[in-house]
């Protein structure tokens, strides 16, 4: 190799470095995809918060419905909680998947806060969280009434979340129904 072309080398790799850096600086962060969108929910078998009762895919599908991972050492959580009362007090099912946590703290708080969902998913160990590909607490997983996940949102549901985002396909999939 002439002695001249290995000048550029260092010069053709800072040009590779920088394009892919300037893609990267262009991608959302906030945004984390999900390889379950339009696949269905994953199965399981976890016993409910309240009853100790076994719940599973089955008995949580049938209905448009929102799915709540919550921790009681889930700052946002608290933050998210009241929100969460509202939809649910408009008609909107949400179920929790409390993750990771313990469940006589979990049955604490919902006493305390109020409780907005249909039924609480224990899922102590966090095996139905890694199916669903969770980074934390909370995220919210909207699925339609065959079972289906199709969108995931990671972070507080608000009224700015609900109105631009989750609303619209919430009340699209569920034929233009209940909620808010």
């Amino acid at each position: 190799m002439a002695p001249r072309l290995k000048l550029f080398i260092p010069l053709a790799l800072f040009g590779v470095l920088a394009l892919l850096l300037a893609r990267g600086l262009q991608l959302d962060p906030k945004e984390l995809p999900s390889a379950l969108i339009d696949r269905p929910l994953p199965n399981f078998s976890l016993p409910a918060l309240e009853s100790g009762d076994m719940l599973t895919n089955a008995t949580v599908t049938g209905e448009v419905a929102l799915f709540n991972v919550w921790a009681t050492w889930c700052i946002t959580c608290r933050v998210e909680h009241p929100y969460l009362e509202k939809l649910a007090a408009a008609g909107v099912p949400i179920y929790g998947i409390n993750y990771k946590d313990d469940s006589s703290a979990a049955r604490r708080w919902l006493a305390e806060l109020g409780n907005p969902y249909r039924a609480n998913i224990v899922d102590a160990e966090g095996t139905l969280g890694l199916d669903l590909g969770v980074y934390g607490a909370p995220e919210t997983y909207l699925v339609d009434g065959a079972g289906i996940v199709r969108y995931r949102h990671v972070g507080e549901v608000n009224d700015r979340i609900w109105e631009s985002t989750l609303g619209p396909l919430y009340r699209q999939l569920a034929g233009g129904e209940s909620g808010s």
